[in-house]
């Protein structure tokens, strides 16, 4: 295998430097070295710590390998003047971090010209001032944004949501399941085990963080919330969203082996409400709504059982979109909403719309 080198030869190439070599950024070398990704030139790796790079080319599968054996010092320039001198017309910076640090530089990438791909939600679920300043430095830059894998793991649900209001259409409301860990958990949260026993079995199968608490907590949700409420037009900051934390006020600054020891101390209080969800002929979801006045809230909801929130498997996510045109009957959009591979795939798709945009302008 070599290295691809066609971008330092074609002024109308695509070249990429890809931040994060976790899960998800190692999904997307393996998918970097498929016939799908032709024309997508690799010339940079980093991590938090270290990078590598080659203006004239990486191959994607030995990419982490030489990350780890040739590390530099970490350096944005260094990433960019990479790009630059790779010749390539169309540069792109790849985001696959959860870092607010790293975050906190897309907009600058966009007003120098740099495409960025992302599937750090940092910045478009933060607050609404960085969130238009993004859009602003953009537009200046005429570089081009994908965030396809912030929402649902690359589930077309921001691309339906954009493609309705193109069409004059409204959103009337929001609602579904954000999060495929807090879907994995109410799914089996049946009365049969207690809550912390799902917790600590989800933690096991790595469907949860480290600390569950980042999942627990409801903030990643709300961030999710925040991005679909301002891609349908609502201009709502991030203390306008009211969050419902599964964490008690006692567990909270804890460490997390504490934590974890003592996640017990709430199962009385969730088994209360599933059993009265239970007696009434509902179930717990954990739900993320918006309405048409943009009043956004996420946390725990009783539903009946022939809501669409409670026929989900395992990690599905789910959104129901009530419009003007979809109103009898909300539009829904459901499936995985989490993991590496698809995440990885919802960049790459967003990779190939900037590669194509620049060969049929």
């Amino acid at each position: 295998m070599r290295a691809r080198t066609a971008a330092a030869r074609d002024a109308h190439g695509t070249a990429l430097v890809l931040l994060g070599t976790g899960v998800v950024g190692s999904a997307l070398l393996r998918l970097l070295a498929t016939p799908a990704a032709a024309g997508l030139h690799l010339v940079g790796v980093a991590h938090s710590r270290a990078q590598h790079v080659n203006a004239r080319g990486l191959v994607p599968l030995r990419a982490a390998r030489l990350l780890d054996a040739t590390p530099s010092a970490r350096s944005d320039e260094t990433l960019l003047a990479t790009l630059e001198a790779s010749g390539a017309a169309n540069r792109i910076v790849v985001d696959a971090t959860a870092s607010d640090a790293v975050a906190a530089r897309h907009a600058d990438w966009l007003a120098r010209g740099h495409h960025v791909v992302s599937a750090n939600k940092a910045v478009l679920g933060g607050s609404y001032a960085a969130f238009r300043d993004l859009r602003r430095a953009g537009a200046s830059g005429n570089a081009v944004y994908g965030d396809a894998a912030t929402v649902g793991a690359g589930l077309p649900v921001l691309s339906t949501l954009r493609r309705l209001r193109d069409c004059g259409d409204r959103l009337v409301a929001l609602e579904g399941v954000f999060s495929g860990t807090l879907s994995w958990l109410f799914n089996h949260y049946d009365g049969s085990r207690p809550f912390s026993h799902l917790v600590r079995e989800a933690r096991t199968l790595g469907y949860t963080e480290p600390d569950p608490r980042i999942d627990l907590g409801g903030t990643d949700v709300a961030r999710k919330l925040l991005i679909l409420a301002r891609s349908a037009g609502h201009a709502i900051d991030t203390d306008d969203v009211v969050i419902e934390s599964l964490v008690p006020d006692a567990l909270r600054d804890v460490d997390v082996a504490t934590f974890l020891i003592r996640l017990g101390e709430f199962d009385g209080a969730l088994e209360a409400r599933r059993a009265r969800a239970a007696a009434a002929g509902r179930v717990l979801r954990y739900l993320a709504r918006v309405d048409d006045g943009g009043v956004a809230r996420v946390g725990l909801a009783e539903v009946e059982r022939a809501h669409p929130a409670a026929r989900l498997a395992g990690t599905d996510n789910l959104f129901a979109l009530t419009t003007s045109r979809y109103r009898a009957q909300p539009l829904v959009i459901s499936g995985p909403g989490a993991g590496p591979e698809v995440t990885a795939q919802a960049l790459l798709g967003d990779l190939i719309a900037i590669r194509e945009r620049a060969a049929h302008p």
